[in-house]
């Protein structure tokens, strides 16, 4: 059920917080004079509103198909909205129970974030581990075609219509992709979609990789699970949290998600033209990381949400943001009930960084610029060092010999994000340097084992490198 406390988002990159409509109180017989004064108060555009009749009229009398009056209505409230801005819509009984299904994390489709560019339904970004991403569709990708049918001119709650059906069945998307010269076709077959929010792994000894896919109601409780299971693997010495192709999602979420990475502090703000969107979140007390060193991944795949954490994160200087800028989606949708079963999403206040930068059609810019490349290895031969050498001399001073096979082991980790993730790659070179500074000290000495030098890592950014 939903409730207004829920916050989510419907297609594209959005961070939602859904309140309670607010509207007139039935009263007495005193009601009257305070109606025609809120009335006056609201000055109501009346000629206006006479052509809007007038047009709703000839609508009735003289469109070629008969259409019910309801309907028309509809419309008339879609056309409102769409026409203040991307993100603001008129949510139908459909698109309301979508809402909610995109906030909990399970619904029935292709799995894939869209948005409309020049006209045609765009995938912002495939979801992980979802019929989308299994097909091989990217972001960027442009859907010209459903089925052999244009998609040109159509609206993002028809496209997702379109896209919704019963598991197992299949839908032919004609794909228009840069980098290729004529369009072709992709079968994507309907699954049951459970987007789980957060994932880890480690990277090697002592490096953690977080990827986090969306923000949902359960993102910070994924969170925590899963550092829990990352630290079970041995003490961090760095993380990296990737937000690339996350379309943002619950506001909410993403505060918890940045106050698990500070002690205290602002973490964001709304404002807007009403007191009550006028808002402020605050971080709590506890590093769940203990101060380890961070590197957040972004790219242009990365609105909203995600733009909170990886901006919060970044004043604070908390963290290193590396790849590429962002999406550039800053500002705030409160979703109001009309009746049970539909609502409206309106565009109700922008947010700001705890410096107080909006990132509205602007974006996040990373600290370190780290483009997506396909890397190519110019030298494969195998190396022959003088532990390789049949007769060598010992080290002298007991030291372990490391020979080529040694060494094949040691980098095969290294190698395989070398060829399969340049940024990741990357991220986790800027975190060993990041530990080799704190290893600079002493060992054993008060200057390196000292919470101050621990803070101060922590807070090391681009350009102190």
């Amino acid at each position: 059920m939903f409730t207004p406390k829920m916050v989510a988002r419907v297609i594209g990159a959005a961070a939602l917080t859904a309140l309670p409509l607010m509207g007139l109180s039935q009263g007495g017989q005193g009601d009257s004079a305070e109606r025609t004064s809120l009335e006056a108060e609201s000055r109501l555009p009346l000629e206006d509103l006479r052509s809007f009749a007038k047009v709703f009229e000839q609508i009735r009398q003289g469109y070629v198909n008969e259409v019910d009056d309801s309907t028309l209505l509809e419309y008339a409230i879609k056309g409102m909205l769409q026409g203040l801005d991307p993100h603001s819509a008129y949510l139908d009984s459909r698109s309301f129970d979508d809402l909610q299904a995109h906030t909990t994390g399970e619904f029935a489709g292709l799995g894939i974030e869209v948005g409309i560019e020049d006209d045609y339904i765009t995938i912002i970004t495939p979801m992980d581990d979802t019929p989308a991403e299994r097909a091989g569709l990217r972001a960027g990708d442009v859907i010209l075609r459903m089925s052999g049918k244009s998609m040109r001119g159509v609206s993002l709650d028809q496209a997702v219509e379109k896209m919704r059906g019963p598991v197992g069945s299949s839908v032919v998307l004609t794909i228009g992709r840069k980098g290729h010269k004529e369009p072709f076709d992709v079968t994507v077959k309907r699954d049951k979609v459970r987007v789980y929010s957060v994932r880890g792994e480690m990277l090697e000894d002592g490096y953690g990789y977080l990827r986090i896919s969306q923000f949902q109601l359960d993102t910070g409780g994924d969170l925590m699970r899963a550092m829990k299971k990352l630290k079970k693997e041995g003490e961090l010495k760095g993380l990296v949290v990737d937000l690339r192709n996350n379309p943002g999602g619950v506001l909410q979420s993403s505060v918890e998600v940045v106050d698990a990475f500070l002690e205290d502090g602002l973490v964001v703000y709304t404002e807007g033209r009403n007191e009550s969107s006028n808002l402020r979140y605050s971080a709590s007390s506890g590093d769940i990381t203990n101060g380890a060193p961070l590197v957040v991944l972004i790219n242009d795949g990365s609105a909203s949400a995600a733009e909170i954490v990886a901006g919060a994160l970044q004043d604070h200087r908390r963290a290193v943001v590396m790849g590429t800028d962002s999406f550039g989606k800053g500002s705030v949708q409160t979703v109001i009930p009309i009746n049970e079963d539909r609502a409206i999403k309106l565009t109700t206040a922008l947010y700001f960084t705890p410096k107080g930068r909006s990132i509205q059609a602007q974006g996040i810019k990373p600290d370190i610029t780290v483009e997506r490349v396909q890397v190519t290895r110019l030298d494969g031969r195998a190396r022959t060092t003088e532990a390789d050498l049949a007769g060598h001399l010992g080290n002298g001073n007991g030291g372990k010999e490391s020979g080529s096979e040694d060494r094949k082991k040691a980098k095969a980790g290294q190698d395989d994000w070398y060829s399969r993730d340049n940024q990741v790659f990357e991220a986790l070179n800027v975190l060993k340097g990041l530990n080799l500074y704190v290893r600079r000290a002493p060992q054993g000495s008060e200057e390196s084992s000292s919470p101050a030098k621990k803070d101060q890592v922590a807070q090391i950014r681009a350009e102190d490198l």
